[in-house]
């Protein structure tokens, strides 16, 4: 069984609190886009994973589609055969695209159909916030108003099918935690549920990314790539989740020619 695990991208991100848990509460619009992984599993005597493409951090024992297998074979023992696992990595590590909770939530999804576990979808969603905050969003793969940790979703109906995105991916590695630092929970400044009744054309005087305040300061490539972006035509530019990723979404068919000292990774929607 072979499928393609997508990105995304934030449209807007506010951090509206502190939880008790250590988590922050947030609202966001999640909105898939067409840069992908390539997710392979087949019958096998022993489960084996094997990694391709993008450099991947860390072991295959903290990678999520190895932890999806793990926490579906626990639960489903009788079920969930060995398998080999292929895993090519297209989208970038880290540059908040959610690459890898993509891959996790469409692990579970196959195994799902694979073995006919006959888990329903918010059954997967379940298992899916296992893994990590945004995977839930996965299993849908549709755009979606998000708040809570990201799990609690609503679906809104945006379509940027008539617009051409970019992506600009610097090689920069951003963590989490360092990206947090000197954020101020606050509330949101728009109804991001919303969305679909405001202009495009205005979003960039209201949806903002709160982590571009405290970011662009420290790495001030990310600022840079953003106002080319603006400045060769960009309907709205955005930092993506925690970075590292600027987007721009464009007339159809447009694009930035994107000059920075800093290698990049390139991805356009047409």
């Amino acid at each position: 069984m072979l499928r393609f695990p997508n990105a995304k991208i934030n449209i807007g991100l506010s951090i509206t609190g502190k939880r008790e848990d250590g988590y922050h509460n947030l609202e966001t619009v999640f909105y898939p886009v067409e840069v992908k992984d390539a997710l392979e599993i087949i019958a096998s005597e022993e489960t084996n994973m094997h990694l391709s493409g993008f450099p991947v951090e860390g072991s295959s024992d903290n990678n999520l589609v190895w932890k999806a297998y793990q926490v579906l074979e626990r639960d489903f023992p009788e079920l969930v055969k060995p398998l080999e696992i292929y895993l090519h990595k297209a989208i970038p590590m880290g540059a908040g695209l959610g690459g890898g909770s993509a891959d996790g939530a469409f692990m579970l999804s196959m195994l799902n159909d694979f073995f006919g576990l006959n888990i329903p979808s918010d059954k997967l969603e379940s298992y899916a916030l296992q893994l990590g905050s945004d995977c839930p969003f996965f299993i849908r793969n549709k755009p979606v108003f998000a708040k809570g940790r990201g799990e609690i979703m609503e679906p809104v109906p945006l379509s940027l099918d008539n617009y051409s995105i970019q992506l600009i991916c610097p090689k920069l590695h951003i963590s989490t935690a360092n990206a947090f630092k000197g954020i101020v929970p606050k509330t949101a400044s728009f109804n991001l549920n919303a969305i679909e009744a405001s202009d495009i054309k205005d979003w960039k005087s209201y949806i903002i990314n709160d982590f571009e305040r405290t970011l662009f300061p420290h790495y001030p490539v990310l600022q840079q790539i953003k106002h080319q972006l603006y400045e060769q035509g960009a309907i709205y530019a955005s930092l993506s989740g925690t970075g590292a990723t600027v987007y721009g979404i464009f007339e159809k068919g447009k694009r930035a020619e994107i000059q920075s000292d800093i290698q990049f990774d390139e991805f356009s929607e047409r």
